[in-house]
């Protein structure tokens, strides 16, 4: 069967983006590059925990999945509201 090594392979790509997100987090330059950069890291880190739900053959990855999206979703709002605004609670 080819999904375990496709698996894998993408579990390994993934990890590696993951890395290098984060050495650009600790190289960035200004604040907007490290939200994006934390922005991109979640999205890996959510892509992750779908391959690892896919390889372990349970749903509950999933589900962590979506609460991890939903929370990485607000934590970019407010980031990017208080770079704008200065507060985040008017």
């Amino acid at each position: 069967m080819i999904l375990p090594h496709a698996l894998f392979f993408a579990l390994a790509c993934f990890a590696l983006a993951f890395v290098l997100n984060l050495i650009r987090l600790l190289t960035a330059p200004t604040v907007t590059d490290r939200i994006l950069t934390l922005d991109t890291m979640t999205v890996n880190a959510i892509a992750l925990v779908v391959l690892y739900g896919i390889w372990a053959g349970t749903g509950l990855y999933l589900e962590a999945a979506v609460l991890l999206a939903l929370t990485g979703f607000v934590g970019t709002v407010a980031y990017a509201k208080f770079l704008l605004r200065g507060s985040i609670i008017e």
